[in-house]
């Protein structure tokens, strides 16, 4: 019996800086995620990541990560998206700074 789909976000690293980045609803990307595009839909989440992983110019990397939608926008479901969004977790430098 196949596993119900769950809401998704497509993210990836970008090729020269190596930040993480999530596709956006216009086919951008961001370093957001709360303006990342969510996916509902399993067809159209494949579909996406598919157009996602042919932008090898721009990311790397590229695959579906789980998500909750919650009033605030999406959240990750599992810590590695939690860490990967909030950026090192050593000490109190780069996206934990600018985000606080």
């Amino acid at each position: 019996m196949p596993r119900e789909f769950t809401p998704k976000v497509v993210t990836a690293n970008t090729l020269l800086e190596g930040d993480v980045v999530y596709l956006t609803a216009d086919d951008s990307w961001t370093r957001l995620l709360s303006e990342a595009d969510i996916l509902t839909d399993e067809a159209d989440a494949d579909l996406r990541l598919l157009t996602a992983e042919s932008r090898a110019s721009q990311v790397v990397g590229a695959y579906l990560a789980d998500v909750s939608i919650t009033d605030t926008g999406p959240e990750p479901t599992h810590f590695r998206e939690e860490f990967r969004r909030t950026g090192p977790s050593n000490y109190f430098h780069g996206k934990q700074a600018d985000l606080n």
